[in-house]
C-alpha cells in the first residue's frame, strides 16, 4: 500500500483508532465511543482519516433496529457496528490499485449507503471504495463538507438526476425528476437536511419555491431562496395553496397524502419518506404522479455538486456540533427534532 508516514505513529504502532460503536439496538445510550481496529484496507478503496462527520436519519434508524421496517426488511447486522455515512477529511492511505486520489487529498463522501460494511462514518479513520469519493469543495470547511453528502444527494437525485437505475420496491415505476425552471414548487420541510437543499436547488433551477417550516425559519428560508413561506403552526399549507406544480414533501411518511389536493393535474408529489403513504388510488383520479427513489452513494454526483458548494450557490446550514465523543448527545439533539439543517460531528 503507498501509506502517508507523517502524524500516523499511532495507527503504525497500535492499528487502533477511536470510534463509536454499538453491540445492540437501542435508543442513543448504546452508542459507546471506545477503541476499535483500525480496518483493513481492499482494493478499491482510500483511508480517509476523518474531520468531521455529518448526521442523518438512517443514522438513527439503524441504531434502533430499523423499527418502522417489516420484519423481512429489518437488517441483521453483525454487532459491534459502527453508524454513519458522511465525513470530510484526508486521505491517508491508498490501496495499490487506486490512482484517481491520493495520499493528502482533502475528500468529502457518503459511504456505502444503502449498504454498509466495517468501515463506517463515526470514526476517526474510514474507508471509502472511490466509487463514492469526491475532492472536498475547496471554499467550505469539513464540517460544512461533512453537512452535505447525504441530504444534498437526496435532493439532488429526487430533482435533478437520479444517477442510478435502481428499482424502488415500493412503486412499479422508475422515479423521473420533473423540469424546474418556471415550476411552481411547494417544500415541506424545508428548513432540514434536505428541505434546505431542496429549496436551494429549485431556486437554482428557476422555480417559483415556497418553503414549509415552523415561524422561526422563516427569514433563514427567504434567504437560501425561498419566495413564500407558510408557518405551519398558523397555517395548513394543504388548505391555503393549490395549483402546485411540485411538492417535494421531505417529512414524508403517512400524512404526505394531503398534499395531493394542493397539485394540478399532471403535477407530482416526491415524498422523501414514503413509507406509510396510501393515497395512491387518490393520486391516480386526480392525475397526479406519485414518487420516490433511494438515494444511493454517488461520488461522481458529489465531485459535480462541489462547484456549486465551492462557490456558495448551495449552502450548508449547521444546526450544531458535537465532538465524537459525544455522538449519544448528538442523536438526543436529533430526537428533539426541528432540525435546522445539519447536525455534525467533529473528530481530533
Amino acid at each position: 500500500m503507498k501509506q502517508i508516514d507523517h502524524n500516523m505513529d499511532t495507527f503504525n504502532k497500535s492499528h487502533i483508532m477511536k470510534a463509536v460503536r454499538q453491540h445492540e439496538f437501542g435508543g442513543p445510550e448504546v452508542l459507546l465511543y471506545e477503541d476499535a481496529p483500525v480496518p483493513v484496507l481492499n482494493k478499491g478503496e482510500v483511508r480517509v482519516k476523518v474531520s468531521a462527520i455529518g448526521l442523518n436519519p438512517p443514522d438513527w434508524y439503524l441504531r434502533d433496529g430499523y423499527k418502522m421496517l417489516p420484519p423481512e426488511w429489518q437488517p441483521k447486522v453483525p454487532f459491534p457496528i459502527i453508524l454513519g455515512t458522511d465525513i470530510s477529511g484526508v486521505i491517508v492511505s491508498v490501496a495499490d490499485d487506486v490512482d484517481e486520489f491520493s495520499v493528502g487529498d482533502e475528500v468529502y463522501s457518503m459511504v456505502r449507503f444503502p449498504s454498509y460494511g466495517p468501515s463506517q462514518a463515526y470514526a476517526e479513520y474510514v474507508n471509502v471504495p472511490v466509487s463514492d469519493l469526491a475532492l472536498k469543495p475547496a471554499g467550505i470547511d469539513h464540517i460544512h463538507a461533512a453537512g452535505a453528502p447525504m441530504s444534498l444527494l437526496t435532493a439532488w437525485q429526487f430533482m435533478i438526476e437520479v444517477g442510478h437505475d435502481e428499482q424502488n420496491p415500493l412503486q412499479p415505476n422508475q422515479h423521473m425528476p420533473v423540469p424546474l425552471a418556471g415550476k411552481t414548487v411547494l417544500i415541506n420541510g424545508a428548513a432540514g437536511g434536505v428541505g434546505h437543499f431542496a429549496v436551494q436547488l429549485a431556486k437554482w433551477k428557476g422555480a417559483k419555491v415556497i418553503a414549509v417550516a415552523s415561524g422561526r425559519q422563516e427569514d433563514l428560508l427567504r434567504k437560501l431562496g425561498a419566495d413564500e413561506f407558510i408557518d405551519y403552526t398558523k397555517n395548513n399549507a394543504e388548505e391555503t395553496v393549490k395549483d402546485i406544480d411540485l411538492v417535494i414533501d421531505a417529512v414524508g411518511g403517512s400524512k404526505t397524502g394531503r398534499f395531493l389536493k394542493t397539485l394540478k393535474p399532471g403535477g407530482a408529489l416526491f415524498p422523501i419518506f414514503p413509507l406509510g403513504f396510501s393515497g395512491q388510488d387518490e393520486a391516480e383520479k386526480l392525475g397526479v404522479n406519485v414518487s420516490a427513489t433511494q438515494v444511493r452513494s454517488n461520488g461522481k454526483q458529489l465531485a459535480e455538486l462541489a462547484p456549486l458548494l465551492d462557490q456558495g450557490v448551495i449552502r450548508v446550514v449547521i444546526d450544531s456540533i458535537f465532538p465524537l465523543s459525544e455522538a449519544r448527545q448528538s442523536h438526543e439533539r436529533a430526537a428533539l427534532g426541528h432540525i435546522q439543517g445539519k447536525i455534525v460531528l467533529t473528530v481530533g
